[in-house]
């Protein structure tokens, strides 16, 4: 060590040969105060001196050729142990996944379908399995014939071949999401296709008038049943929860004509009732009265065939006393008939034979017929 100049970094003696110009060698330079500058490889191998002790290894300094004293082995151990350390948690990070309630996740095995996740944490090994997480509980809502969509798409045509311009909306969820993925492309479009093409359907089944008035709930309940069928026979995974009819209008070109024929078409019907009321008040009339003179005559008919059957009893009866007594029955009908015939006349016979031509009969001046005579005259002349 005596050759050496004791310098801080334990630098070797002069490199320099004999014709050295200078007497500090060829690998240092003086500075003002006379201090020499390390080389660059010991700056370098006492970096990797104070790496290796960090790293857990035993470190030295070089001597003679500048090398280490057994850091390279442990150096290389570490570095492997910190990236297969690395490595596997990369690897769990990626194969372990959670799944919230509301989600679930499908499970995909190379590619293909291999299970169904549920809520909480799941593991798919990476990168043999992957996974896609899906919200199977927040309802989606398809809005159909709101003017956002396709022109023309809320107007249908009815079974009378009318227009109506028809507004709904479907709301959804998920519910088997590996057929949502595998079955269909767009769950979004493939709504609102299946319920356009179902509500067109049932308007072309049905009138105007049912459409705008009554049926309208009928006309949601129906096409809800009918979408969600289309879309399991599809296998689409897709649950269909409520259909809402918003407008069953008819077009806006030609409402205010609509308006103006349904009000005559009110109107009529309001003239209609009133005719087929008067016409059941007069037909009820016209029953009642025909019912009354079909009993008076049914009365009468009864009663002159009684009255003609006992004439013709009392005739046979007395037929059969005249024959019995022939003068005493004649006499008797000579009294009856001149008793019906004069009893209601307002006459006095006076029988004269006995009092010898009507002497001792005081005249009889009829007061009360001159009475009623002069007040006959007095109400004639009064008008």
């Amino acid at each position: 060590m005596a050759g050496n100049s004791g310098g801080p970094w334990g630098g070797g003696g002069n490199r320099g040969s004999g014709n050295g110009s200078d007497g500090n060698g060829g690998g240092r330079r003086p500075d003002d105060d006379g201090a020499q500058i390390p080389e660059i490889d010991e700056l370098v191998k006492k970096g990797q001196e104070q790496l290796r002790v960090l790293m857990g290894g035993r470190g030295g300094r070089g001597t003679g050729n500048g090398s280490g004293g057994g850091g390279g082995p442990s150096f290389s151990r570490g570095t492997i142990g910190l990236g297969i350390l690395a490595a596997v948690g990369l690897w769990a990070f990626s194969s372990f996944y959670t799944v919230k309630p509301e989600e679930q996740s499908v499970e995909l095995f190379l590619g293909k379908y291999s299970a169904t996740g549920n809520s909480g944490l799941n593991f798919a090994p990476w990168p043999f399995v992957t996974y896609e997480v899906i919200n199977v509980t927040s309802e989606r809502t398809e809005n159909i014939g709101d003017g956002r969509g396709a022109n023309g798409d809320g107007l249908m045509l009815t079974t009378d071949a009318n227009i109506v311009d028809i507004g709904f909306q479907v709301v959804w969820n998920i519910s088997d999401p590996a057929k949502v993925l595998f079955n269909i492309r767009d769950p979004q479009l493939t709504v609102q296709a299946v319920s356009e093409s179902v509500m067109r359907e049932i308007i072309a089944a049905s009138n105007l008038a049912p459409i705008l008035n009554r049926d309208r709930g009928l006309i949601a309940d129906t096409a809800l049943d009918n979408i969600q069928q289309t879309l399991d026979d599809y296998e689409s995974g897709i649950n269909v929860v409520r259909v809402n009819l918003d407008r069953a209008d008819p077009p806006a070109e030609v409402i205010d004509a609509f308006r103006e024929v349904q009000a005559a078409e009110q109107e009529r019907d309001r003239l209609q009732r009133q005719a087929d009321a008067y016409a059941n008040r007069v037909l009820a009339e016209a029953r009642g009265e025909a019912a009354q003179k079909l009993e008076e005559a049914e009365g009468y008919r009864a009663s002159v065939v009684n009255q003609a059957i006992g004439e013709a009893s009392r005739f046979i009866a007395v037929a059969s006393e005249f024959n019995q007594a022939p003068e005493v029955t004649q006499r008797r009908l000579y009294l009856e008939t001149i008793e019906r015939t004069l009893g209601k006349v307002d006459k006095i016979i006076l029988d004269d034979t006995s009092s010898g031509e009507g002497q001792g009969v005081l005249p009889y001046l009829p007061l009360n017929e001159l009475r009623r005579s002069g007040t006959s005259t007095t109400s004639g002349g009064s008008n």
